[in-house]
């Protein structure tokens, strides 16, 4: 395997059955030649060269300098967040703090940085958790972060907040590249269709997948168009070899797809 040292932090080039993956592990004592496979965790889902491995460590690497450089400071904030009680807080600079508290953690902006976040973006109370709205301090104040981190911000905003990315970039991202537009589309093109929303392989009739649908993928039981008596979902027959949830969902090919009435797979449905 490839492995590679930043700091305290260990990569390794990880054989898969389909390729290779980058492992990650922390504070690996011993020299290189050490370590082995068992002393590395996770894996992403993106296959990678060796080139690819290369151009990780190195990412990692200018990461790690540019941090230096920003010269982020810690502190012990008595501070009450959206997320619970501040633990531990980060700060980037004047006005903006990272807090981590026991579940989640988070930015907090003071009243004047927040008005420098894009309306599309900004939060009334200046909070931003950790998981994607982070992503928007990063757009606003690019200066506090590092090229990795500027990278992973923009790439959020593309996958889930993708009317700002447009506004902010003065672009129209392209079909794949933004799940959240993608699924939008989805939704509206599929509107009056049916859509799977569960699904199991059929005992009672062998070659099938047994498919429960509802309109436009819709779920909380409401009867179709209001009325009453009207069933919100249906069932259906999909043969093995056509059934394909896709990115979003399976959609119902009403001239291939059988409607079916008969016994049930699925836990907990009265027998026919």
């Amino acid at each position: 395997m490839l492995a590679a040292r930043v700091g305290n932090q260990a990569f390794a080039m990880m054989p898969t059955d389909n390729g290779h993956h980058i492992v990650k592990a922390w504070g690996l004592p011993g020299t290189i030649e050490e370590w082995t496979a068992a002393d590395f965790y996770g894996g992403g889902h993106r296959s990678v060269d060796e080139a690819g491995f290369r151009e990780s460590v190195e990412e990692w690497a200018a990461h790690q300098r540019q941090l230096a450089v920003l010269g982020r400071s810690s502190t012990l904030a008595l501070r009450t967040t959206p997320w619970g009680q501040s633990q531990h807080a980060v700060i980037y600079g004047s006005g903006v703090v990272f807090h981590q508290t026991a579940s989640h953690g988070g930015f907090e902006l003071s009243a004047d940085r927040n008005t420098g976040i894009h309306l599309l973006l900004r939060s009334d109370n200046g909070f931003y958790e950790e998981d994607c709205a982070w992503a928007a301090v990063a757009a606003a104040f690019p200066e506090l972060f590092t090229d990795l981190e500027r990278r992973d911000a923009d790439e959020i905003l593309k996958q889930v907040y993708p009317d700002a990315w447009e506004t902010i970039h003065g672009a129209t991202l392209p079909r794949g590249q933004s799940r959240a537009k993608d699924r939008r589309s989805f939704d509206a093109q599929n509107a009056e269709r049916w859509i799977v929303i569960s699904a199991i392989l059929s005992t009672q009739n062998p070659g099938f997948v047994e498919c429960i649908a509802t309109l436009g993928g819709r779920r909380g039981g409401k009867s179709i168009g209001g009325k009453s008596g009207e069933l919100a979902e249906r069932r259906f027959l999909v043969a093995e070899d056509r059934y394909d949830i896709g990115e979003f969902g399976y959609v119902i090919d009403e001239e291939q797809d059988q409607p079916y009435d008969g016994p049930s797979s699925f836990v907990g449905s009265s027998p026919q």
